[in-house]
């Protein structure tokens, strides 16, 4: 073992090894990989090992097929036998609702370019999975690559593979602490002091400890978790195949082979956390005592879902404890504030999500960026907030409990909530408003009568009315919205402008003006969909999604300058949007300075009756609007002024949901549906607000874009022919029998009382009046691209 390296990667499960192959496999050999005892001596030598496609998340989808697909692969260039088991797998529906949904996530799994699926019966089902019963199943997925590993033999094909390459790993080698240095880090050990660059958490178990060592408190918690393995089962030892990887979502179980016996993993209601401050340093290959009373109901569903196990004896049980994040998710990234410290940690399902983990991260350490989009699992999606213990137990046990319990798209669930509220929270909730969360912030969904109840659902919600009345307002009258959840970053200091110029792909507004602005990396591709407000006196704001706000920051500081300070207001700042064409007939009349003379995208200094505010004229719904910044403290006095100014023009509270209504009417991009750090400016129609005059982050990839053959794909708006439902992302479009594109998001126009989508498609099918056809919650509807902004095109509402 030398005494530096570039990379050291703590933790040897099946992530660190894969993040030390994939650096190996891209050039980085000086890395070397630490464990405190013996390969796959955490959670990765009692998992379960199996492998299956599915996932709720499109991009998590994406992450494991890279991982299925590598496996064959590393056992080749490894010489290691990893008991490769391919033997198929069926997903279960036992609900109309879960049959709808597997047959929406079947044709989301073909817009990312899954094809080895197949919707089938129960009875095709049962032929597959002879020992299964299939009482109650309305249907099933099949999927060509499923099945099961040996785990230990995986890591250390891993390992051996890497090694291959040129990296190292020692076994019996413990960190007892990190500093960071000028250049780096310093890693002690038991067996001496390593200097590097870069080190990787990637200690499973441990990783709540590595992470404290460097003054990072990662919010991860292990959770036990049972499966059995059974004896010899006559039905199995007599089939000439093996039995598919099974997963019962109704029945909280999967199950797969095991030599002649089966293997039978529980996700049970009653969750156990242990050791949330990390496992004990001396803990090693142990187990905890099979918890019976625990998983008495569970166990109970799959004896009846396969009765060929019902007189069997069983074999082992294991109850082992695996390290979960908030939503199950994997953490995965450089650390914000933390220079050279990378993530990778809290992945659940390590043999199935490993591959990819890895090559995210090795992508993102060599290059700067992952190939993909790799929001979902990105470290810097939660701040400061989800350091907290209760915080902490409360989502990782809601995520483990309903592991295979149906989750709907407008389901608010419940834990870790509230935690920030807007002072105006109790005022709006006694006006009848129903909360969603954003990061750690409640924000308004739509007010609502009182006793209204909102029905979980795939397809139109009962609020639908509501939200409908609330669009009205926003196109006819006068609506306001509470805006705290926008993000704001105040820029200032001598060279505020040079760097605003150089990070911003646009144009700077003068003073007194906003103006949208792309941000983009180094590659070309998008950071960020922004505006920047340049408030005249050596201030500027930096406006933007409020959950990205410790991601955002992280890139700022990553490309900070000197004479540049930048802070972030969202514990300082909250304010409300008055929206419509009446809302300057409300703010007038608080405004003790001429409102009339703000116009579209310009902003400034207002005081609002007695309250100091920054006001800018512009609106993301598309209609005349005013965003009223002002203090947190100043919050409910502004609501309650803003409300009694507009009572005679009959001014209405409303929500997010709204927004996202009247927002799709005029073809208007959001972050995490249109705009991904996957996808480029050509690509998403915001290369219009680019400056080419000047030089800009990212500007020699996007001048090869736009100079060379463009995008493959562009944004376009649909119109959909769909009854009660409608598109909300990643649905597959279909021209001539061919998949052109897919969906990016969606909504019902409830003013143009269309059912609305904004999609990417093939350049040869973008031009409106194109008719294509989009799968909507798995029903194939006629569909047609129409022209930009179906309400409003010539923007005159906005500017009036």
């Amino acid at each position: 073992m030398k005494s530096q390296y570039r990379v050291v990667v703590i933790g040897g499960g099946v992530v660190g090894a894969s993040v030390l192959y994939h650096l190996a496999r891209y050039g980085w050999t000086d890395v070397v990989m630490l464990e405190r005892r013996r390969l796959a001596s955490g959670s990765s030598w009692h998992a379960a090992g199996g492998i299956h496609a599915l996932n709720a998340d499109p991009n998590m989808a994406a992450l494991q097929a890279y991982t299925i697909d590598l496996l064959s692969e590393i056992e080749r260039e490894s010489g290691q036998n990893i008991g490769l088991h391919m033997t198929g797998g069926l997903t279960l529906a036992g609900t109309p609702e879960r049959w709808e949904w597997l047959q929406a996530n079947y044709r989301i799994f073909q817009s990312i370019g899954i094809d080895d699926c197949e919707l089938i019966s129960p009875e095709e089902a049962q032929r597959r999975c002879p020992i299964m019963s299939t009482d109650g199943v309305l249907g099933a997925m099949w999927a060509d690559r499923e099945g099961y590993i040996d785990t230990t033999g995986t890591v250390q094909a891993y390992a051996t593979a890497a090694k291959k390459r040129g990296a190292e790993y020692y076994e019996g080698v413990k960190v007892e602490s990190l500093t960071q240095t000028a250049d780096g880090w310093e890693v002690v050990t038991d067996k001496g002091t390593i200097t590097c660059e870069h080190v990787v958490n990637a200690a499973g178990l441990w990783a709540k400890q590595v992470g404290r060592m460097a003054g990072v408190e990662l919010p991860v918690s292990p959770l036990k978790h049972h499966y059995l393995v059974t004896d010899t089962v006559p039905e199995v030892a007599a089939a000439d195949f093996e039995m598919p990887m099974t997963v019962d979502l109704e029945g909280f179980t999967y199950m797969r082979q095991d030599q002649k016996g089966v293997l039978v993993g529980i996700y049970e209601i009653d969750h156990e956390h242990w050791a949330m401050d990390g496992a004990p340093w001396d803990y090693t290959e142990e187990l905890f005592q099979e918890q019976l009373d625990r998983i008495e109901n569970e166990l109970t569903l799959g004896f009846a879902r396969y009765p060929s196990i019902e007189n069997v004896g069983i074999k082992t049980w294991v109850n082992g404890a695996f390290t979960f994040s908030p939503d199950g998710n994997p953490l995965v990234g450089p650390v914000p504030g933390k220079r050279g410290y990378w993530s990778a940690c809290a992945v659940m399902a390590g043999f199935l999500q490993g591959g990819g983990v890895g090559k995210t991260l090795a992508e993102w350490m060599i290059h700067g960026e992952p190939e993909a989009d790799a929001w979902s699992m990105d470290v810097a999606r939660y701040g400061d907030y989800a350091q907290n213990k209760r915080y902490i137990r409360e989502t990782t046990g809601q995520f483990y409990s309903r592991r295979f319990v149906m989750t709907y798209p407008n389901e608010q669930l419940p834990a870790g909530r509230p935690l920030k509220m807007a002072p105006a929270h109790d005022a709006m909730t006694a006006a009848g408003c129903k909360w969603g969360v954003s990061w750690d912030l409640e924000v308004p969904l739509y007010f609502a009568p009182q006793g209204f109840e909102e029905t979980p659902t795939l397809k139109r919600s009962n609020a639908h009315e509501i939200v409908a009345e609330e669009c009205k307002a926003i196109r006819e009258g006068a609506a306001l919205l509470d805006i705290t959840g926008f993000s704001r970053f105040e820029v200032s200091g001598p060279n505020a402008e040079s760097w605003l110029d150089q990070i911003m792909a646009s144009k700077l507004p003068a003073p007194g003006r906003a103006k949208l602005a792309p941000m983009l990396s180094e590659t070309g591709r998008l950071k960020g969909d922004l505006t920047v407000l340049n408030w005249g006196d050596g201030t500027w704001w930096i406006m933007g999604s409020y959950y990205l706000r410790a991601w955002h920051m992280r890139w700022f500081q990553d490309h900070m300058q000197d004479g540049v300070i930048i802070r972030d207001l969202g514990e300082q700042m909250a304010g409300f949007a008055v929206i419509g064409p009446k809302s300057q007939s409300v703010v007038e009349k608080l405004a003790e300075q001429d409102i009339s003379t703000l116009k579209f995208m310009q902003c400034g200094n207002f005081d609002i009756a007695n309250l100091r505010t920054k006001v800018a004229r512009m609106s993301v719904t598309g209609e005349k609007g005013y965003e009223i910044n002002c203090r947190m403290g100043d919050h409910i006095q502004l609501r309650r002024l803003l409300l009694e100014a507009g009572a005679g023009e009959g001014i209405r509270e409303v929500g997010f949901n709204a927004m996202l209504s009247t927002r799709i009417e005029k073809s208007f991009g959001i972050w995490s549906a249109e705009f991904t750090q996957d996808r480029t400016p050509a690509m998403t129609g915001m290369d219009r607000w680019i400056d080419w005059s000047k030089e800009f982050v990212g500007k020699e990839a996007a001048l090869k874009e736009r100079d060379g053959n463009g995008p493959a794909q562009v944004q376009v708006t649909l119109e959909i022919d769909a009854a009660d439902a409608d598109a909300s992302g990643y649905e597959p479009i279909w021209a001539d029998g061919n998949r052109v594109g897919f969906v990016t998001s969606g909504a019902y126009g409830h003013y143009t009382d269309k059912s609305l989508a904004m999609a990417l498609v093939d350049r040869d099918k973008s031009a409106p009046g194109t008719e294509v056809s989009v799968h909507v919650v798995g029903v194939e509807r006629p569909a047609r691209i129409v022209a930009p902004s179906p309400y409003d095109p010539q923007g005159k509402a906005m500017r009036a």
